[in-house]
């Protein structure tokens, strides 16, 4: 196909570029720190289910708890009337006899409240304790991310640099080509991961190292000075 020598020039220079940018990104995807930041957050996002968990049956706990000491009030002030009662009945045994029931049940109730709150109250220890554990446990990997990435950070930013730089001129060099030949490089390189073009050395593609015989190496020759390898299918100059 027809281009330019210097259209030659610009595909091997962005390919060149193409490929300091993958090789950065794929530096910076691949350090160290950065693997454990993803695990630790992983993990963080684990320990945070467990607490939402836990705050969610702390929050029924404490409901469950007010309305047990709300009943054990209202019965409280329920007893205080009731003596109240028997003391202003005086000599009147039946009256005396029916709150003095009525108080028995209501203190037999709360004796009952009392162990349910109780347990209760037991039972909130032991989730704050749950609570406090997995709290600190998050405290602790943030911190443990925050150091990891103040001892890779200079390192990170020089990658994105490197990557940010590389597409900044490689779209300045692609405003250079013909628009059907940046778009046939784009497509050619997004099936090979970044490695869209070759030379052809001799009777083999630079790339797959592919030998070309007889018709074909000439149908490949008569393209110049770009064409396409048939085996790998990727661009190849022609010299």
């Amino acid at each position: 196909m027809f281009a330019e020598p210097q259209d030659l020039e610009l595909l091997l220079e962005i390919q060149r570029i193409d490929l300091t940018v993958l090789q950065a990104k794929k530096k910076r995807a691949e350090l160290p720190q950065r693997i454990k930041v993803m695990m630790l957050k992983k993990k963080r996002a684990e320990i945070q289910e467990k607490l939402d968990q836990v705050l969610e049956l702390k929050k029924r706990s404490d409901l469950e708890l007010t309305a047990v000491e709300d009943e054990d009030r209202a019965l409280e002030e329920k007893q205080q009337r009731a003596q109240e009662i028997i003391n202003a009945s005086g000599s009147d045994y039946r009256k005396v006899e029916s709150h003095s029931k009525e108080m028995a049940g209501m203190a037999k109730r709360r004796d009952t409240l009392a162990e349910k709150i109780l347990a209760l109250n037991e039972q909130l220890d032991k989730i704050n304790g749950i609570r406090s554990q997995l709290e600190n446990a998050i405290a602790a990997s943030e911190a443990e991310e925050s150091a990891l990435r103040a001892a890779f950070q200079e390192e990170d930013d020089a990658l994105v640099d490197i990557a940010r730089r590389g597409l900044d001129k490689k779209a300045e060099l692609e405003r250079k080509l013909p628009a059907d030949l940046a778009a046939l490089y784009e497509k050619t390189s997004a099936k090979h991961g970044g490695v869209a073009i070759g030379k052809l050395d001799g009777d083999r593609c630079s790339v797959c190292r592919s030998t070309l015989e007889g018709g074909r190496l000439i149908e490949l020759r008569s393209s110049a000075p770009l064409g396409t390898c048939p085996n790998c299918k990727r661009l190849l100059v022609i010299e």
